[in-house]
């Protein structure tokens, strides 16, 4: 039986990629997006595709996609959490409603999709079972200059996601993985992106014209991306996360060594404050 993916983010980037992919491979798929109007996909039909209007900050939304879902393919197999956006400049250079901004999409909205994901799979379709994709980032397992709130917002859900994993029954089959990928040419860097406004202080670096420089330059390529993104889905037994990307795995095995030789060298000082016996 083709699998049955609910994909958010649809418009652009690995949203879009990775419904293609999923069609492509002979699976069913909901695409969702604020503007559900302007998604177009080649290979659809009546059976295999439908789009749906999703606002992660809109729970209404979310459960009339879920609902929806149901109803057209009785079931929900895969979900990805793939809508986000990126927030670039300096911390003192972030507005407070950017801030919040930020979370809101980024982690608050992706627990609102995983909630209604956990029940679905759990209550509303026999068999029990499903996996869901948390998209992160790089950016959620080490710190990027002029990121820090989307790096706060991914570390948050490479967090929330590694401590749910460990509050599921085993018998209601549900995975979770977090997907970590690197630099991909997608317009996340481009007209995808939220910057600030500059601060006098930190004249020594302009996000906006890095950003700029970088922008369809990166390693990734998204369609290879979200290639691998449904390699992972149809995994028997899916990884907690992973990166995608040549990037990210050389930054991922880097930031692990650093951890090693950092923790290593208070080793004396961290183990002794235990209770003396």
């Amino acid at each position: 039986m083709p699998r049955v993916f609910l994909i958010t983010g649809c418009s652009t980037g690995f949203g879009k990629d990775y419904v293609q992919e999923v069609l492509d491979r002979g699976d069913y798929v909901v695409a969702t997006a604020r503007k559900p109007e302007q998604l177009s996909f080649s290979g659809t039909n009546d059976k295999n595709y439908m789009s749906s209007k999703l606002d992660v900050t809109d729970k209404k939304t979310i459960q009339e996609t879920f609902d929806q879902t149901l109803k057209k393919f009785g079931r929900v197999d895969v979900v990805c959490n793939n809508a986000g956006y990126g927030l670039a400049g300096c911390f003192e250079e972030y507005e407070d409603n950017e801030i919040r901004q930020q979370m809101e999409i980024n982690f608050f909205g992706l627990l609102d999709v995983t909630r209604i994901a956990l029940e679905t799979m759990r209550e509303k379709q026999k068999p029990q079972g499903g996996l869901i994709q948390q998209v992160t980032s790089i950016g959620g397992q080490r710190g990027v200059p002029t990121f820090s709130m989307y790096c706060a917002s991914k570390w948050a859900v490479e967090g929330f996601t590694e401590a749910l994993s460990q509050e599921l029954k085993p018998e209601w089959n549900i995975h979770l993985t977090c997907i970590e990928p690197g630099g991909f040419r997608t317009d996340w860097a481009g007209r995808s992106m939220a910057f600030a406004e500059r601060h006098p202080a930190y004249d020594h670096i302009d996000a906006k014209t890095q950003m700029q420089k970088r922008n369809g330059t990166q390693v990734g390529d998204p369609k290879k991306g979200a290639k691998a993104m449904y390699e992972f889905a149809i995994m028997d037994d899916p990884p907690l996360r992973s990166v995608i990307g040549t990037d990210a795995y050389k930054a991922i095995l880097d930031k692990i060594e650093k951890y090693g030789e950092n923790y290593k060298k208070y080793e004396k000082l961290a183990n002794s404050t235990d209770v003396d016996e």
